[in-house]
């Protein structure tokens, strides 16, 4: 009886209107769901390691002038300067850098390449949560009697691409260093301990040679007990880095920003309203074929109306003159879901071969993201044209009452 109903029904069906609803939906879905994905295959390549895209970060430091020099004025930062910047409203949290209060030099050295470097050197400490570099091998056991070390990554290129080089001396990859030890010696206190060191790291973000924020603190406290450890550099996480009041606020305090960090800051607050902004347009284009077949589908009804009322009239429940329709339109959301989830498997194929060229370690996930996405997207559309268009044949209904 349904097939009758249906063969009475379709014929005022305009394949123009349905076959436009039909691209549109799926030239909005395809971009909504090629825009998920894509931000969710590349998301790992801004967010694991020493990705500038993790959050945003500013590294802040008093201005050095030459009078100041000369008078000997202090460089570092107070708690009261600390607690007033952590308060500001751009600021979402801030981290100090602990300095050594000791002496500290260290030896690294390659036998069989013929390499020996021997020099005075620093260290510096920041929390945790400000480190760019994979945590698994960050932490100090005193047992051991190894240091945890991240290097920043251009010490490693002025090296290869410097030193060695004038030297006809080997380059060394980033998996090589982390195998080398150095000889770390530690002096203060009446005091002095060998250490090895144990790169486990490099930074982009921190220019800087890390260590445990845990190894500092007992560093400090053994080799110099009487001192005090002041911070003369500050990392701010900002809630926007393009906001202005953060220079206003920094040109008041006379702080600087080391490197381009506030630029950086602005090409992550750009990269993600460009993602947002893409999404919208996806999501515009789907509403505007989710109203075109509502429209399509509305005429359709209008047309039939004197049909649907005598099939109303002659004992067909409101339910069984839908059904058509909702097949209908529930079967073109189907076949739309299914071309665009097949349209992101093709496209991703492209970019993430290049995205695997450029960052070999890369991991892509699955298609869960776009097929989740698309999931939802369907399962509201058709709800919402099931409800539109029960409410219609309701109303016809109760019009004939």
């Amino acid at each position: 009886m349904n097939r009758l109903v249906w063969k009475l029904l379709r014929q005022h069906i305009s394949i123009g209107q349905l076959s436009g609803f039909f691209l549109a939906n799926l030239f909005g879905m395809l971009i909504v769901l090629l825009s998920v994905q894509f931000y969710k295959d590349v998301l790992p390549v801004f967010t694991q390691g020493d990705s500038f895209m993790k959050k945003d970060y500013i590294i802040a430091t008093k201005k050095i002038s030459a009078l100041g020099s000369l008078a000997g004025q202090n460089n570092t930062f107070s708690k009261e300067e600390i607690n007033e910047l952590e308060s500001q409203p751009f600021t979402r949290s801030i981290g100090a850098f602990t300095p050594t209060l000791f002496k500290v030099s260290a030896g690294l050295g390659m036998q069989q390449a013929g390499i020996r470097i021997s020099t005075d050197m620093f260290f510096e400490s920041v929390p945790n949560a400000f480190v760019d570099v994979n945590l698994d091998k960050w932490h100090f056991d005193e047992n051991t009697r190894v240091i945890p070390i991240i290097i920043p990554r251009n010490y490693l290129n002025l090296y290869n691409f410097g030193f060695a080089q004038s030297r006809n001396l080997p380059k060394l990859s980033e998996g090589l260093m982390s195998l080398i030890q150095m000889d770390i010696v530690m002096r203060g206190n009446g005091r002095v301990e060998q250490y090895k060191g144990n790169i486990v790291g490099f930074s982009n973000r921190l220019n800087t040679i890390l260590v445990p924020q845990s190894f500092m603190d007992w560093a400090n406290n053994t080799f110099a007990p009487e001192k005090e450890a002041t911070p003369a550099r500050l990392i701010v996480e900002v809630n926007n880095p393009t906001d202005t009041a953060i220079t206003r606020y920094f040109q008041q305090k006379n702080y600087e920003v080391e490197g381009n960090n506030l630029d950086a800051g602005k090409t992550t607050y750009f990269l993600r309203l460009i993602t947002a902004i893409v999404s919208g347009v996806g999501l515009f284009i789907s509403i505007l074929s989710f109203y075109i077949l509502m429209l399509s589908v509305f005429l359709l009804l209008q047309k039939n109306t004197v049909k649907l009322e005598n099939l109303l009239l002659i004992g067909y429940s409101p339910v069984k003159v839908a059904l058509p329709y909702h097949v209908l339109t529930v079967g073109l959301n189907l076949l739309v879901l299914f071309l665009s989830i097949c349209g992101v498997t093709w496209l991703r194929a492209y970019y993430t071969h290049t995205l695997q060229t450029l960052f070999p370690q890369l991991e892509t996930g699955s298609l869960l993201p776009c097929i989740l996405a698309g999931g939802i997207l369907f399962i509201t559309v058709s709800i919402l044209n099931i409800l539109l268009i029960r409410r219609k044949v309701i109303s016809i209904w109760k019009g004939n009452k």
